[in-house]
């Protein structure tokens, strides 16, 4: 079963649907009436009994339902009351503890449970009209805990699932929209973030436990919902114009993994100085950027000789793809980027007891980026599923840059950056790949020292060391400095491939 990102933000946002105050009059009908537009225009049916008490919209048995071809998600969110202030705003109230009943029916199981949402009591304030409602939302300590997990039928101990998430000093502010289509920004600020999870294998002895904390996170996003006859089918949506773009920050964190896995224990603690994640869904495509810093991870296991201790200054990825056919040819990337990447002392002992090999840490980026054009919308159940079968292709690929590439490790150091463009009517040249044409050029440095150093440690024998060094002679010359190799390799429109000028096929 898969829930698209869109589907789980509708079930999120009207917990802390939130914003500041505005001078115009609402009732609690308003407020009310348009929570139901709302998550109706995201592909929920929202039903609940009402009735009126004083200046109180109290609203029992609320159920939300949304059916698609695969599965069938349902939830009870049990009572709210909407309550006039007397001042044109409402304050939407939830008890202390508001316990959320889910049941989940797919072709692949069906799971049913309880998530407890407990929180100090403090209200909603709805302010605005109602083109334009406001919400703010301020609690000193939430929480949230799974109560109870059925899976087909069967439930599940504590010992085998388990969640809990607490939160302090949360607060939030949205600011919906309510126009031809519907929009909202919003912003989410939490001192901490503390979470405790456990999985375990219901039919063996593999399990898992996690448990960690996040400091200072800090969340803005916005997002454009558009009106369309099915709000579930993805690729209506986007082509009518669903976008959204989240930005995620925090300061610092830790976590902790303990369990075993056919009989080995295993055990994994890392932390952080911070980091940031970027999300972006739109026509133009699906985009993400992730990155931490300072970065430690220590592994211990039955199966480990001793503990293992890494640490880098940076740890980050991008990647950003197209998601709808197009006859014209549309960006993607894709980038990597390890950096300061340091192993301990110990593991060096290991390999480099004598200490000849250089010790600095080790540094990876690739940073890609490219054009292609989409034959189908991968949004599409269907389309996709013809793809998996065999019976279409997705789409080709025409083009590729190189950006950046750098690797270096143990003294040497590899560079380089190139592009090129791919022929999709010649598939004859390189054996059913599209035909490539354009150039790269490389430059590598302490390579033979590097070499020469692994020969005196008996890691590299003479033979091996000759194989390397002829081909490197192959494909490089030598460059400007010492122990400096550079290379251009071209593959021409007609199929040459050249290297430094000399031809290789």
């Amino acid at each position: 079963m898969s829930v698209s990102p869109l589907r789980g933000l509708a079930l999120i946002t009207p917990i802390f649907l939130l914003a500041q105050a505005a001078q115009a009059d609402l009732s609690a009908e308003d407020v009310w009436s348009d929570w139901k537009d709302y998550l109706a225009s995201v592909g929920y049916e929202v039903t609940g009994a009402e009735s009126q008490i004083g200046v109180a919209l109290v609203v029992s048995d609320i159920q939300m339902s949304m059916t698609t071809e695969v599965s069938r998600v349902s939830l009870d969110l049990g009572k709210m009351e909407f309550v006039e202030n007397g001042d044109g705003t409402v304050n939407v109230l939830m008890p202390r503890e508001f316990p959320m009943a889910f049941d989940v029916t797919s072709e692949a199981e069906d799971v049913s449970g309880t998530l407890l949402y407990s929180h100090d009591g403090s209200p909603m304030v709805v302010s605005g009209d109602r083109s334009r409602m406001e919400y703010s939302y301020d609690t000193g300590v939430a929480s949230f805990r799974l109560e109870e997990l059925v899976v087909d039928g069967k439930p599940m101990s504590s010992d085998v699932a388990a969640l809990s998430v607490t939160l302090t000093d949360l607060a939030s502010d949205t600011v919906m929209m309510i126009e031809d289509s519907r929009s909202y920004t919003q912003a989410i600020w939490i001192a901490s973030l503390v979470y405790d999870f456990v999985i375990q294998d219901p039919d063996g002895d593999d399990t898992a436990k996690f448990n960690g904390a996040l400091q200072g996170l800090k969340s803005t996003g916005e997002m454009a919902i558009p009106k369309v006859e099915d709000p579930t089918d993805m690729a209506a949506m986007i082509a009518a114009g669903m976008a959204y773009d989240i930005h995620f920050t925090f300061d610092g964190g830790n976590s902790n993994i303990n369990g075993s896995d056919d009989g080995n224990s295993f055990a994994v603690q890392t932390s952080s100085q911070g980091g940031a994640f970027n999300l972006g869904l739109s026509a133009a495509g699906l985009a993400y950027d992730v990155v931490q810093t300072e970065t430690t991870l220590s592994v211990m296991g039955s199966d480990i000789p001793f503990p293992i201790a890494l640490s880098m200054a940076e740890l980050g990825m991008n990647f950003a793809m197209p998601l709808s056919k197009s006859d014209e040819e549309q960006d993607f990337a894709l980038g990597i980027a390890l950096r300061d990447f340091a192993v301990p002392e110990m593991v060096w002992g290991l390999l480099d007891p004598k200490g000849e090999l250089p010790h600095d840490p080790a540094n990876l980026v690739l940073d890609l980026a490219g054009k292609a054009k989409l034959f189908l919308d991968l949004t599409d159940e269907a389309q996709m599923a013809a793809v998996e079968s065999g019976e279409e292709v997705p789409g080709e690929l025409n083009a590729l840059d190189v950006n950046q590439l750098l690797f270096s490790v143990a003294g040497a150091e590899l560079t380089g950056s190139g592009a090129f463009t791919f022929d999709n009517t010649d598939l004859e040249s390189f054996d059913g790949v599209p035909a490539p044409s354009g150039e790269a050029n490389l430059t590598l440095v302490g390579a033979n020292t590097l070499v020469d150093k692994l020969i005196g440690m008996g890691l590299l024998s003479e033979e091996d060391a000759m194989g390397a060094r002829m081909m490197m002679g192959m494909f490089s010359v030598p460059g400007a400095g010492d122990d400096t190799l550079t290379s251009k390799i071209e593959i021409t429109e007609d199929g040459k491939v050249l290297a430094n000028g000399q031809r290789l096929k």
